[in-house]
C-alpha cells in the first residue's frame, strides 16, 4: 500500500517523463531496476520481493510471483510489470467490464505481496490493482477510469501489462481479431516447409497500433527493422510462446504488408509499395544495360565440345540456333532473357573449338564462370565383368553279363549240344562239331546280356564242370566332370558415356534365296554372330557410388542340324540387361541361372529281370546327373581426373 505521504510529495513534484524514446525504449526501462524508488509521478509504485513461500504450498512445477511493479509512461499510460521466480508462467489477459483481469493459474502469490495498490495519483487510466489468490493460482485486478486499450506481452521473466487511455481521433483497427485469425489460419495451411527458428514470445494486443507491435518484434528479434511512413492502423491479437518470426508473418499479412531483409536490417511496407519499389528498380537496371557499351571475349573449350555448349546455351533461353561450324544467336525482345542480354550474341567455332560471347560486361562474366563450371574433365569408369559359366556332371553305370557253353560226344556216338551268346552262334558250333568229332572240346562263350558300353572295371566268375562252363561278368562304369569357362572382358569409358567391348566369331549356313517369282532359289551363305558383349553406361553420383545401365550376353555353338542343304548352326545364348547401384570398387553378382538335370534310366529282361534278387544279372541301371551354373560378376572402379 502506497503511504499518504508518498502520495502527497508526488502531487508536490513535477511530472517529469522518464522514458527514453519510443515504445521499445520504454521496454528497457520496463525491464530496468523495478526496485527503484520513484521520485515522482513518473516513479513506480512498488511492493518489497517477497521473500520466501512455505514448501508446503508449493506445487510441482509452479513458480511464484517475485516482484509487482507500476510505472507511469509519458503518454499517460499505465505499465504494470509482473516478475516471475523462473520460467515457465502462463498468464492470460481478460477485459472484464471496466476491470482488467491477469490470471495466472501456475504462479503462487507470497503473503506480503497480498496489498492493494491505489495508483490514482499516478494519473493513468488504472486507479487501483488488487493482487489475491484465485483457488492455486494469482489474479491480479486493475481497475480503471475512462476509456482505454490495453496491450500485454511477455519478455523472460516478466509480464508487461500497458493500459493506454484512448484519444477521440484514435483509427479502429481493420478486420480485428477476425482478420488476425483468417491470416494465421492461411499461414499454417500454406507454410508447408516453412520453419520458424525465432525465440518464443507472447503478445497480448487489443487495438494497438501496428507500428507498436513491429517495433516490440524488433526488440525481441534484434534486427533493425524500418517501417515505411505508410504502415498504418490497428491490430489486435494473442499469440502464446509464438516465434517471433512466425508472430511477424502473421501481422504483415493480416495487414496486407511485406518485408525484404538485407543483413540484419528488415523494411516493412505494404506489398503495393515494394512491388513497385522492385519494378522501378527493375526498369532502371533494363534501362542501364541498354546503354552499357558491349565487350567481346574469346573463350577456348578445352574439355568440351564448343558446339555443344552453343546449342545448350541458346536453346535454354529459347532463341534456338543451329549447331554448324559457326552459328551466331541473338534476340529482338526487350527483356532479359537468361544467359544473354537481348544485345547479346554467341557464336561457336567449331575448328578451333572456341565460343565467342558479345554482351555487356556482367553478362559476359556470368557466361564465362557458367563455361568455366560446364568445361570441366569427368572422371572415368574402368568396368570389368567376368562370365562364368560352372558345369559338373556325374553318371554310373552298372551291368552283367553272362554265358553257358558246353559239349558232349564220343568217337562211337557224336551228339552235341552247345550253348552261346546267341542261337545263330550255337548252332555253328554244334554244326562244326559233328564236321570234325576228333577236334572236339569243351570250349566256353559268353552271351551277351546288359553289359556297360564302356566299363571301367569288371569282375567275372566261371565255374566248369564235366563239360559245361558258367561264366558271368559284372561290369561299371562311374564319371563325374567338373568344368568352369570363365570370359573376362573389361572397358573404360567416361562418365555417363556408353561403352562397348564384343569378342566372338560369325558363323556362316547355307541358305536358300529365290532370285525371282518362280525361279529356281540359289543356295547362299549367311553369318550369325556368336560373341561375348558387353555395353555398359555408367553414371558417377554425387557420393561417389557408381549406377550402371548394362548388357552382357554371352553366345556359343552347342552343334550343327543338318536341314538337307547344308548345316545350320544351333547357338545357346545366355544374356542379362540390369541398372544398377554399386559401390566403388565393389564386386556385385547382377545375374545367374542355375539347370539341374537328374535322371535314372533302367534296361531290363523281361519276366528274368522280375526274379527277386537273380533279376539284377538281367538289368542294367544308369544315372546321369548334370548341374550348370551361369553367374556375371561386375566391378567398376572410378577414375578420378584432375583439371590442369
Amino acid at each position: 500500500m502506497i503511504s499518504k505521504t508518498a502520495q502527497s510529495e508526488r502531487k508536490a513534484r513535477p511530472q517529469v517523463g522518464a522514458r527514453l524514446a519510443g515504445l521499445a525504449l520504454g521496454l528497457l526501462a520496463a525491464l530496468g531496476s523495478v526496485h527503484a524508488a520513484p521520485a515522482g509521478p513518473t516513479g513506480p509504485a512498488a511492493i518489497a520481493p517477497a521473500s520466501s513461500l512455505d514448501p508446503a504450498k508449493q506445487l510441482p512445477g509452479a513458480v511464484s510471483v517475485a516482484d509487482i511493479d507500476f510505472k507511469r509512461s509519458d503518454d499517460g499510460a499505465g505499465r504494470l510489470v509482473v516478475h516471475f521466480s523462473g520460467d515457465g508462467a502462463q498468464p492470460d489477459l481478460r477485459k472484464v467490464g471496466a476491470s482488467v483481469i491477469v490470471d495466472i493459474g501456475n504462479a503462487q502469490l507470497p503473503e506480503n505481496l497480498r496489498k492493494t495498490l491505489d495508483v490514482s495519483d499516478f494519473a493513468t487510466p488504472v486507479t487501483r490493482v488488487e493482487p489475491r489468490m484465485n483457488g492455486v493460482g494469482t489474479q491480479l485486478v486493475l481497475e480503471t477510469s475512462g476509456s482505454f486499450d490495453s496491450m500485454a506481452y511477455q519478455a523472460g521473466r516478466d509480464y508487461i501489462v500497458e493500459i493506454t487511455p484512448k484519444s477521440a481521433t484514435s483509427s479502429r483497427a481493420v478486420g480485428g481479431t477476425a482478420a488476425i485469425k483468417s491470416a494465421a489460419a492461411q499461414i499454417i495451411a500454406s507454410s508447408g516447409p516453412t520453419r520458424y527458428a525465432g525465440k518464443p514470445v507472447t503478445f497480448n494486443f487489443q487495438d494497438v497500433p501496428v507500428r507498436t507491435v513491429l517495433q516490440l518484434i524488433a526488440e525481441e528479434s534484434g534486427l533493425n527493422l524500418v517501417a515505411s511512413d505508410t504502415v498504418q492502423g490497428n491490430v489486435t491479437l494473442r499469440l502464446v510462446n509464438v516465434p517471433w518470426d512466425q508472430a511477424l508473418d502473421i501481422v504483415l499479412q493480416a495487414k496486407g504488408l511485406d518485408k525484404r531483409r538485407n543483413g540484419n536490417v528488415v523494411w516493412v511496407a505494404p506489398q503495393a509499395e515494394i512491388a513497385k519499389y522492385e519494378q522501378d528498380k527493375e526498369d532502371a537496371r533494363i534501362a542501364i544495360d541498354q546503354r552499357t557499351d558491349l565487350v567481346t571475349e574469346y573463350v577456348q573449350i578445352n574439355y568440351h565440345n564448343a558446339a555443344a555448349i552453343y546449342k545448350a546455351l541458346t536453346e535454354a533461353k529459347g532463341i534456338g540456333g543451329g549447331t554448324g561450324g559457326s552459328a551466331g544467336a541473338g534476340s529482338s525482345q526487350t527483356g532479359d532473357t537468361g544467359f544473354l542480354s537481348p544485345r547479346g550474341r554467341l557464336v561457336a567455332d567449331e575448328r578451333t573449338n572456341t565460343l565467342m560471347i558479345s554482351d555487356i560486361p556482367k553478362k559476359v562474366a556470368a557466361m564465362k564462370e557458367l563455361i568455366r563450371i560446364i568445361d570441366r574433365p569427368v572422371d572415368q569408369v574402368v568396368i570389368e565383368a567376368r562370365v562364368v559359366v560352372a558345369t559338373d556332371t556325374f553318371s554310373r553305370e552298372l551291368g552283367a553279363k553272362f554265358g553257358i557253353s558246353g559239349a558232349q560226344g564220343s568217337t562211337g556216338d557224336r551228339s552235341s549240344v552247345g550253348f552261346g551268346g546267341s542261337v545263330d552262334s550255337a548252332a555253328a558250333n554244334a554244326a562244326a562239331r559233328h564236321a570234325n568229332p576228333t577236334a572236339y572240346n569243351v570250349t566256353r562263350s559268353l552271351m551277351t546280356n546288359l553289359p556297360v558300353s564302356s566299363p571301367a572295371g569288371a569282375v567275372g566268375l566261371s565255374i566248369l564242370n564235366a563239360g559245361f562252363s558258367l561264366d558271368a561278368e559284372l561290369s561299371a562304369l562311374q564319371t563325374e566332370g567338373r568344368g568352369e569357362v570363365i570370359s573376362n572382358p573389361r572397358v573404360v569409358t567416361s562418365n555417363q558415356r556408353e561403352a562397348v567391348i564384343t569378342q566372338g566369331k560369325e558363323v556362316g549356313y547355307v541358305t536358300l534365296q529365290a532370285a525371282a517369282p518362280g525361279a529356281t532359289p540359289q543356295p547362299t551363305v549367311a553369318f550369325k554372330d556368336v560373341v561375348l558383349q558387353m555395353r555398359v553406361t555408367p553414371t558417377i553420383t554425387n557420393d561417389g557410388r557408381v549406377f550402371l545401365n548394362m548388357s552382357v550376353k554371352k553366345d556359343e555353338v552347342e552343334g550343327f542340324i543338318d536341314t538337307g542343304i547344308g548345316q545350320v548352326p544351333e547357338i545357346s545364348k545366355r544374356e542379362v540387361n540390369t541398372a544398377v547401384l554399386v559401390e566403388d570398387g565393389q564386386t556385385v553378382v547382377i545375374g545367374g541361372v542355375y539347370e539341374f538335370t537328374d535322371r535314372t534310366d533302367v534296361t531290363k529282361v523281361p519276366f528274368l529281370a522280375d526274379i527277386p534278387f537273380l533279376g539284377n544279372l538281367f538289368k542294367k541301371h544308369g544315372r546321369t546327373k548334370d548341374k550348370a551354373e551361369l553367374l556375371i560378376f561386375v566391378t567398376p572402379k572410378v577414375l578420378h581426373v584432375a583439371q590442369r
